[in-house]
């Protein structure tokens, strides 16, 4: 069964920082592209960042300089390390992972709410 956990989500003032994680199980964790979407309320979900164990990686625009995707292969864990948070960036994340190798599955976490507000 394939499970990702996601954690650290909360309420953060703007110019603060959160870190999220998701670690994964059920999967081999190298055959797949690991990420954050997020998705505010009346808006479709975007991807925020994902990254490949090769350090492959995307990222959005706006989060560019503020946020930082890394991922720790022997703890089969991805984490969102998200710096001078704006109120724009409240929405909830999702941990997501993309099967790119030996399939095309596709999973997703059950979201974690991140809350910028003075």
């Amino acid at each position: 069964q394939v499970q990702l956990v996601e954690s650290g989500g909360g309420m953060v003032q703007p110019g603060g920082s959160l870190r999220l994680s998701c670690v994964a199980s059920g999967i081999t964790y190298t055959y797949y592209r690991m990420g954050w979407y997020r998705q505010a309320p009346g808006k479709q979900r975007e991807l925020v960042a994902d990254l490949t164990s090769g350090n492959e990686s995307d990222m959005l625009d706006s989060v560019k300089g503020r946020f930082t995707i890394w991922r720790d292969d022997y703890k089969n864990t991805v984490y969102l390390e998200m710096n001078n948070v704006k109120p724009e960036d409240t929405a909830v994340y999702y941990c997501n992972a993309r099967q790119f190798y030996l399939g095309s599955a596709v999973y997703w976490g059950q979201g974690t709410q991140v809350v910028v507000s003075s």
